[in-house]
C-alpha cells in the first residue's frame, strides 16, 4: 500500500511487538537514508495492534490483508499486487501456491 502497511507479525518471549516494530520501521528508514538519501520522515508514531488469538482469526486477517489492494483499487486481483503475499509466495516458489495459502475462504 502507498500509505500504510500491514504485517502479520510472530514475537517469542524475549522481544515485544512493539520491539519488532521499532526494528522494522528503524531498519527501514536506515536504508531509505543510506541507500537512497532520503533525509524526510517516513513513518507515523505509533502503530496500531491486532492479536490474533487463533488459525481462524489469522485467516480473517490474512484476508483482510491480501483484500486491501483490490479494496483500494491498487489492483483487480490480490496476486496482481506486487507486495501481497500470495505475489511474493508464487515468486518464491516460482509456481502456484500450496493450497493451504490459495485458501482464501477458510
Amino acid at each position: 500500500m502507498p500509505d500504510h502497511i500491514h504485517i502479520l507479525l510472530t514475537v517469542d518471549g524475549s522481544s515485544t511487538v512493539e520491539k519488532a516494530v521499532q526494528l522494522i520501521k528503524g531498519g527501514f528508514s536506515h536504508r531509505l537514508h543510506k541507500e537512497l538519501g532520503y533525509k524526510g520522515e517516513v513513518w507515523q508514531r505509533g502503530f496500531s495492534e491486532v492479536r490474533v488469538n487463533d488459525g481462524e482469526s489469522f485467516i480473517a486477517h490474512r484476508r483482510y490483508i491480501s483484500d486491501n489492494p483490490v479494496k483500494t483499487g491498487l489492483a483487480a486481483a490480490e496476486d496482481q499486487y506486487p507486495f501481497c503475499y500470495v505475489t511474493l509466495v508464487k515468486k518464491k516458489q516460482g509456481l502456484k501456491p500450496s493450497s493451504h495459502l490459495n485458501n482464501r475462504h477458510g
